[in-house]
């Protein structure tokens, strides 16, 4: 029997309800689903706060009761484009299509010869990492924002503190500024992207 194998890739800082709807979309259409964990190399900044660690256990708690056989993995930046895809096949299984909304990595996998299907953003205005941290940050309402799993791994990890810790001694001067900041790389790919929900979030 013919197994079909898709690929999403994000930073998950954190995994918010924006990307939980993307990836039941995606279910529709794959028997399995790799989630790339995208500057896994990345953490304890105002820009990135949580460990690739922590972002596996946010994933794989907050999925493990969908009718979906996933692969969490990480993917360290790369920032050379032209060699961007083959960095992403090493460090995943194989799969057949790939998920993204965002025209440059559209492209590369394209070039690659890997089929790529986007889709509608979910609730972008709301969905957005910058805004769920800024919101830890602030005190406000962010668990509401993001799968019930993932307020659980932050309590453990002690992630609350810690972003409002790192926010607060942040240089300005580093240009990682919580915000506003816009997203860096699709998983390394040399792009910047938005903060939305979509199959190509990468937050």
């Amino acid at each position: 029997m013919s197994v079909t194998r898709g690929f999403y890739i994000g930073r998950f800082q954190p995994y918010h309800e924006g990307h939980h709807a993307m990836v039941e979309r995606i279910a529709r259409d794959v028997d399995e689903l790799v989630i790339g964990i995208g500057s896994a190399d990345q953490s304890h900044t105002p820009h990135d706060p949580f460990t690739a660690g922590e972002r596996m256990m946010m994933i794989t708690k907050a999925t493990q009761a969908m009718d979906l056989l996933t692969y969490v993995v990480p993917i360290e930046d790369l920032n050379r484009n032209a060699v961007w895809v083959s960095h992403v096949q090493s460090m995943s299984p194989n799969f057949d299509v790939a998920y993204s909304n965002n025209p440059l990595v559209v492209r590369l996998f394209e070039e690659a010869g890997i089929e790529v299907k986007g889709s509608q953003m979910y609730r972008r205005d709301e969905f957005q990492g910058t805004e769920i941290r800024q919101r830890i940050v602030d005190g406000g309402d962010w668990q509401s924002l993001v799968p019930p799993q993932v307020v659980d791994v932050l309590h453990e990890c002690d992630g609350v503190d810690r972003l409002r810790q790192v926010a607060d001694t942040d240089d300005p001067a580093t240009g990682d500024d919580l915000p506003g900041d816009t997203e860096m790389s699709d998983g390394g790919a040399e792009i910047e992207l938005s903060e939305y929900s979509g199959l190509d979030a990468s937050e």
